[in-house]
Order: structure tokens, then C-alpha cells, then sequence
């Protein structure tokens, strides 16, 4: 699909209200983006888990109006949020000729996650996700035409990635590519899920999410990307993220956990690498995200295991193993991790199915 196959050309503005709502999770990628063109185009192809429990709850109530702008309030767990109003006013900007209703209509939108907003867990991707799926279904409310489930799921997908980049990976399950590339079917549009075979070893794939830092992270991703600009290192990292999707298609076949290992690790350090080298250079990992890396690699080691790490844009640490290793993991983790988190905080979760509807 192009983008003029997401354009809305008529609808029934008739409806003076309406409620939805949508439960998206937040995604964790195995290969990173990490740098955007204009209209949020990637500049690498990424894939992805989708978690299940780190998610966004979203309602929308709409309610017929009269002025040609944009009218919305937001409110975050229960309290109403000025902080998220501009971010929320550029998507709609940057959706409006998609779904045009949005000057028509007053948006009551109400949110609340399952984790701690701005800690490196993709509260963006989940929000952004939950806050497109919501529009969708007043869509098909004011077109009152039954929508495809795969149209529906890629115009939210095409709409979620305008407000953030890798929120189109939420809205399915359980692996999803985004980002033009040779290895898989994919666009630079919308997420799609993976078309190729996996193994029963990655099947159930356990995160549990160890919360190094809850606190904002001193640099943005938005701001992060931008300074891809430019990157002494950008081309050969744009090059690498390629042949690492390549591999990992034939790794998720094959079931072979050791590669697996190799490439998910390698890309979470190469993340943090651009960061790093970058002009102006930031750090997000903290002292503590360092002790677990050591301590998983020592595990590892020491039981012949397949647990291993990623990392997101902070300083927390995904612990990636398999379902049948998750009762010895988890007791290395409250034994010798939770001492490095923060207030001892830890979330379990595990490979999910993608967004929910709640409310039609």
C-alpha cells in the first residue's frame, strides 16, 4: 500500500458522539532503528518482539464541535497533562489529511500505562499505537463500512508511526519488521508482521525488564535520531542493521539460540555505540545497566544458558530467554539482578499478540 490508499475522502461528520478504546503494548527491537528521514522513514530496517504486559490503556471520547482546529484535552493516569499536548498537536498535525474528522470533533483522550512513563520501555511506541487504534475505530464509526483487519491494522500502523517512529510495530504481534529492506516483506510505510519461519525455541520468548532508571532520560530519542545527521559511523551502521536482519531470519528458523545471542547483543551495544560517538556524545546507560550486562554474561557462562540482554534508549535492561529456562532465570534475577534496579523494581512480561480493542 502507498500513502494515498490512507487519505479518508468522505465520512458522515453527522455523529455528534462517541467513545473507543484500545490497549497497545509497547515492542522491544532486536535489531535497532536508530536514525529517521523526513515524514519519520526510517533509515534502517528494524524487527521486533511485541511485549504483553508493558502496555498503554487509551480512551478517546469524541464529541461533535463547530470550529475548524483541533480541540482535544489530554489526561495520564487520571489527571489532566499539558506536558503531552504538543507532541499530541504535531500527530495530529501530521495525520489531519489522513483522517480530516479530526477538525470536526472536541477529543477527550484518556491514557494510563502499566509501566513507569519515559524509562527507556517505549512508552512512546505503546501511547502513540493505542492513541492511532483509537482513531481508526472512530473511523469506521463515522464511515460505517466494515474495514479489512488488514487495512485497518496498517493504516494504524502508517498513522502511529507519524506520531512515533516504532509505535508501528505495536499494533500486532508477535514478531514485527518495519523499514524497506531485501530479507523480508516490509515497507517503510507500517509495520508488518514477519513473514518468515520461527522456530519453537523463540516461540513465547520471555523480557523481563529490569528498571535501572524510572527517571527521564537526559536525552530524547527524537533528539538521539537527529544526530544520526551526519554520523561519522551512520552509513556502516545503516549497512550493518541489513545484514543483521538477514542473519536473524535465518537464526529465527534454524532455532539457533547461540546466534541469536550474538546478533540481539551486538545490536543493543552498537544502539548505545552511536549514542556515544556521536557530536554532541551522550551516555544513557548507567553504572548499574554495566553490572547486569557482566553478571547475565557471567550466568551465561557459568549454566550454559541462553539468557542475554538488550537494551532500548536508556538505561534499563530487557533479559531475553526462553519459556523453558524462565523459572532458573528468574531466580538469577531476584538473587543477583534486582539488587541493581531501582527501588528493586523488575517487570516480567513476555511476547504478546499485538493491541486490543476494549470499547467499540
Amino acid at each position: 500500500m502507498v500513502e494515498q490508499d490512507f487519505i479518508l475522502t468522505s465520512y458522515n461528520n453527522a455523529i455528534d458522539s462517541g467513545k473507543v478504546k484500545w490497549s497497545s503494548p509497547s515492542n522491544i527491537a532486536l535489531v535497532k532503528y536508530w536514525g529517521k528521514r523526513e515524514h519519520q522513514i526510517p533509515e534502517n530496517p528494524s524487527i521486533s518482539f511485541t511485549l504483553s504486559n508493558c502496555k498503554t490503556v487509551t480512551e478517546v471520547t469524541f464529541t461533535k464541535k463547530e470550529s475548524d482546529s483541533y480541540s482535544f484535552e489530554v489526561y495520564f493516569e487520571g489527571e489532566k497533562n499539558e506536558v503531552f499536548k504538543p507532541k499530541i498537536q504535531t500527530f495530529f498535525e501530521r495525520i489531519e489529511v489522513y483522517v480530516p474528522f479530526i477538525k470536526d470533533y472536541h477529543f477527550k483522550i484518556e491514557t494510563s500505562n502499566t509501566f513507569p512513563h519515559s524509562s527507556g520501555i517505549a512508552s512512546s511506541a505503546s501511547g502513540m499505537s493505542a492513541l492511532a487504534l483509537c482513531f481508526m475505530s472512530v473511523e469506521e464509526k463515522l464511515t460505517e463500512i466494515m474495514m479489512s483487519k488488514d487495512y485497518f491494522n496498517k493504516k494504524a500502523s502508517f498513522l502511529a508511526r507519524l506520531g512515533s517512529g516504532s509505535a508501528c510495530r505495536s499494533i500486532e504481534g508477535e514478531l514485527v519488521v518495519w523499514g524497506q529492506n531485501k530479507s523480508t516483506e516490509s515497507s517503510d510505510l507500517y509495520g508488518i508482521k514477519f513473514d518468515g519461519e520461527v522456530h519453537p525455541n523463540f516461540k513465547n520468548y520471555q523480557d523481563t525488564i529490569l528498571l535501572v532508571d524510572k527517571g527521564e532520560k537526559q536525552v530524547s530519542s527524537t533528539v538521539g535520531h537527529q544526530l544520526m545527521y551526519g554520523h561519522p559511523f551512520a552509513t556502516q551502521r545503516f549497512k550493518q542493521a541489513h545484514e543483521n536482519l538477514a542473519n536473524l531470519k535465518a537464526i529465527l528458523a534454524s532455532g539457533d539460540q547461540k546466534a541469536f545471542i550474538n546478533i540481539i547483543e551486538s545490536e543493543a551495544l552498537t544502539l548505545h555505540a552511536m549514542m556515544m560517538t556521536s557530536m554532541p556524545y551522550f551516555i544513557l546507560m548507567k553504572p548499574n545497566t554495566l553490572q547486569i550486562i557482566n553478571k547475565i554474561w557471567n550466568y551465561r557462562n557459568e549454566n550454559d544458558s541462553n539468557v542475554c540482554f538488550t537494551l532500548d534508549a536508556g538505561a534499563n535492561v530487557h533479559v531475553l530467554y526462553p519459556e523453558i529456562e524462565k523459572e532458573s532465570v528468574l531466580e538469577f534475577i531476584k538473587n543477583e539482578l534486582v539488587a541493581y534496579c531501582q527501588n528493586g523494581h523488575f517487570i516480567t512480561d513476555h511476547v504478546g499478540n499485538g493491541a486490543e480493542l476494549i470499547k467499540k
